[in-house]
């Protein structure tokens, strides 16, 4: 980089372009490249609001679109995680399954442990038993994938074991409102395979 900055400088010289010029472009380039990651940004989120607020048949080619996005999805992925309804989670951790990113797998260990939803938990702990499986002769990503997840598959039977989980309250959450809530979309629909 130094040297293509210096190379940059040596060519301004010659061409009698002044330094300004120069910082011109860098900076036209810099603006650029953020105005880029933010649209793919706003392209992840809408991505994730079709897993979050919809079953149906838009769902499958927004899992699809949402793995093209590769690692820059995973923290507005594990944001949402958070946040959506059961089935939008479920959703959720089908995208993060066709990622396929060893980075995944403390998100599907922390809600295997303690999402409050059953089949969230289920759903996290199957797909680190099947990415736990993977051959030792297969390629590197695959073999640091399966490492991880049979160290978060010890971990969770751990925590499950000494009596870790999700905190759940007879009578609802203390303190959330039961009286006008609005239930959350999609929250009696189950997931459609």
């Amino acid at each position: 980089m130094t040297r293509f900055i210096a190379a940059s400088a040596a060519r301004a010289r010659t061409h009698r372009v002044g330094p300004g010029v120069v910082v011109l472009v860098w900076a036209l380039v810099a603006v650029a490249n953020a105005s880029c990651e933010e649209s793919g940004h706003r392209d992840i989120q809408d991505e994730i609001n079709l897993l979050t607020r919809r079953n149906d048949a838009l769902v499958p080619p927004a899992v699809d679109r949402l793995a093209r996005f590769g690692q820059l999805a995973i923290p507005q992925i594990e944001t949402a995680m958070h946040t959506a309804a059961p089935t939008g989670r479920l959703h959720l951790i089908d995208a993060l399954e066709r990622l396929g990113s060893a980075d995944v797998v403390p998100i599907l260990r922390h809600f295997a442990v303690y999402d409050v939803r059953p089949e969230v938990r289920e759903a996290c702990a199957d797909v680190l038993a099947r990415w736990s499986t993977a051959s030792a002769s297969g390629p590197a990503p695959e073999r640091r994938r399966a490492e991880r997840a049979r160290s978060a598959e010890a971990e969770i039977a751990r925590k499950r074991a000494a009596g870790e989980g999700p905190m759940i309250f007879d009578g609802g959450t203390p303190g959330v409102p039961t009286v006008g809530a609005p239930e959350p979309v999609g929250s009696d629909l189950e997931k459609r395979r």
